[in-house]
This record gives structure tokens, C-alpha cells and sequence, in this order.
């Protein structure tokens, strides 16, 4: 399973929920997450992408550790079996 397909099944658990996630590109500012989640219900957080076995590199554990600082939510998701605890949590918040 590669990492298109995981990105791929995460929007369309998404969409079926009522909610948007958008890729997130921010130019200028390397290592920011893939996606910005956003639920019904104000709920928002970053959720970056990995095929299994991957981890983030440096620069993104640093980019996550900032914008959690920041009081926000950011996700590491390596697989599709992890999608309905990752929204869980989502939701939770």
C-alpha cells in the first residue's frame, strides 16, 4: 500500500462525513503536513501521510512539533486500518 492510496481512502472517509480535507501546500515553508482536515462541527487538524513503515523526516517532526505548539492537531497516518481512530480523535477535540 503506497502512500496515494492511504491520502486517497483518508478524503473519502472525510467527504462521506461531511467535511473537507484539503491538501495543504504552504510555498515557502518546506515540511508542512499534507492534509488540513476540517469536520463538521469546527474541527480542524493537520494530518501528514506516510506509506507503513515510513516516518516523518526532521524537518517535519520539527513543523509538527511547531504547530502543536500553536495549540493545534497534527497526525502521522501510516496506514488505511488507522483512519477511523485518527478521525475518532478528530473528533474528540
Amino acid at each position: 500500500m503506497n502512500e496515494r492510496t492511504i491520502e486517497r481512502r483518508l478524503c473519502q472517509e472525510i467527504r462521506a462525513l461531511g467535511g473537507l480535507a484539503l491538501k495543504f501546500v504552504s510555498p515557502g515553508l518546506a515540511g508542512v503536513p499534507d492534509r488540513l482536515i476540517l469536520l463538521p462541527g469546527g474541527k480542524a487538524a493537520f494530518v501528514e501521510v506516510k506509506a507503513p513503515g515510513q516516518s516523518l523526516r526532521p524537518l517535519q517532526v520539527r513543523r509538527k512539533a511547531q504547530l502543536e505548539a500553536l495549540g493545534f492537531q497534527v497526525y502521522c497516518l501510516g496506514g488505511r486500518e488507522q483512519i477511523p481512530e485518527l478521525i475518532n480523535n478528530i473528533l474528540k477535540e
